[in-house]
């Protein structure tokens, strides 16, 4: 006699496998699960490895009906604790990961007494993912983990190539003003540059394989059954709009910002191991938090990816030290490029009283505290929709990929933002600190962020827009009635 299935609905999630990548794929895990959803995790083999090292085996141990799966990313094995080099991983995955993710799926399908999988919720640039789903009948959903204005701008790649825009024939344009040039064709992008493109349209390489990466993977979201954004309505309409109407795709869910989202999980449903962190956390943060004024405290971050010269990093540190205001900086061993991270004596004599530095943080629970009262940011995503969550404004020095986009909303559109120049200098930093936390532009900001929270929470209380789309993406785009 055949083992008995049982009936619960089987998700099958694949975040690309970085932490902005993982952070809101294991929230978006956590709702489905306390939905009555059996989910199978599926972190690669290095990843895997990583958070091992970080949280110890419990960490992947997860519940009867949650667990963790692996593939391998096709790169040589490595157990460095840092995220990947990109392009190489970005090439890999889209090579290599299709055969294994089917095997997988084959394997979670005749596991006797597993229920058969129901759908797989693949991440936006991990498009093998609702290619193996469909090329064996199950049901596929494409989740974007960046902004959408990032996802029209990604879109609108080839058309780059169409006019002759992309690639710049040579590195003048970094230099004689096209960078500033308005793109006035793009439906959906507010009032933009070349530089408030995603930043990889910057080379003059016609094979740059992030480029053709990140526009294609963008392109193939379009071949899924649905796509759901980590945002909200009214925070992103345009871009949303142009979605359904430029690109003719209107099966679109935002049920953003998953944090906020979140908090309709009965938290004691959930195992603490169920935790995505490829860091070690630092809780010391909070004591010291706890003896600072409100909205005093500069929380300095940049993110899991960005790395900065030794020349930049020191501007950053000696801008913090000149403002005066105190700071919680998290400082990643891996921040600064080739280099091991070096601050002297002097620095630290002098910020002693009103600097605080560890590697890694709870984010979301330290924009929370009531002390924090500026994000100095490299405006990645799951930084920008928590900062949100918050109604904490930012100071905004991007990176790569969608950074600059979401810099440039921050400070153009939502309200919220200053943005520190690309070359960093120390008097700049401390300036714009200072600003951000006593002057007048920066309480209009901190007004705008916390109006943007009221609308965000509003988007996610039961009947609110995120809410309901949540509801409906359940129902319609994973096919399952409760």
């Amino acid at each position: 006699m055949g083992s008995i299935r049982t009936e619960k609905p089987h998700a099958v999630l694949v975040p690309y496998p970085s932490q902005g990548h993982v952070t809101p794929m294991m929230r978006l895990a956590k709702l489905l699960h306390s939905r009555g959803f059996y989910i199978t995790f599926v972190n690669t083999e290095f990843n895997h490895g990583r958070l091992i090292r970080s949280k110890g085996p419990d960490s992947v141990k997860g519940l009867p009906d949650f667990k963790f799966e692996t593939i391998p990313d096709g790169l040589p094995p490595s157990d460095e604790d840092a995220t990947q080099d990109i392009p190489m991983l970005c090439n890999s995955t889209r090579k290599t990961c299709l055969g294994p993710f089917k095997e997988l799926l084959s394997r979670l399908n005749s596991t006797p007494g597993g229920p058969r999988v129901s759908c797989v919720v693949a991440d936006g640039v991990m498009s093998f993912g609702i290619r193996g789903a469909q090329e064996m009948g199950i049901p596929d959903v494409q989740f974007w983990t960046a902004s959408a204005c990032a996802f029209i701008g990604y879109l609108n790649y080839r058309e780059l190539i169409r006019r002759g825009i992309y690639p710049f024939k040579n590195d003048d344009y970094l230099t004689d003003g096209t960078l500033n040039t308005k793109v006035d064709w793009i439906i959906g992008m507010h009032d933009v540059c070349f530089k408030d493109l995603p930043s990889f349209v910057r080379t003059t390489d016609p094979n740059d394989i992030m480029f053709d990466f990140m526009g294609e993977e963008a392109q193939s979201c379009l071949k899924a059954s649905a796509i759901i954004f980590n945002t909200f309505q009214d925070f992103e309409k345009q871009a949303l709009e142009a979605v359904t109407s430029k690109f003719n795709f209107p099966n679109i869910y935002t049920i953003g910002p998953l944090p906020l989202l979140g908090r309709h999980v009965p938290t004691e449903n959930l195992s603490n191991s169920l935790n995505s962190s490829l860091w070690k956390l630092d809780s010391k943060v909070f004591d010291w938090l706890d003896g600072r004024k409100p909205e005093s405290v500069v929380y300095v971050n940049y993110g899991s990816v960005t790395t900065m010269t030794a020349q930049h990093f020191q501007e950053f540190a000696w801008g913090l030290a000149t403002s005066k205001q105190p700071f919680l900086w998290i400082v990643r061993p891996d921040v600064v490029k080739g280099e091991s991270v070096i601050l002297n004596k002097e620095f630290l004599e002098e910020v002693k009283d009103r600097g605080m530095l560890v590697s890694w943080c709870a984010q979301d629970q330290v924009l929370a505290h009531k002390a924090v009262g500026a994000f100095l940011t490299h405006c990645g995503w799951n930084s920008m929709m928590e900062s949100i969550c918050e109604g904490v404004p930012v100071i905004c020095w991007p990176f790569f990929a969608d950074q600059q986009t979401n810099c440039h909303y921050s400070c153009t559109k939502w309200g919220i933002g200053m943005e520190i120049n690309h070359d960093v200098k120390r008097d700049e930093v401390a300036e714009l600190v200072n600003e951000m936390v006593e002057g007048e532009k920066g309480k209009k900001m901190r007004k705008k962020a916390q109006e943007w929270k009221k609308i965000a929470k509003a988007a996610t209380d039961v009947g609110g827009d995120s809410y309901v789309n949540f509801e409906e993406f359940i129902k319609k785009g994973l096919h399952y009635e409760d």
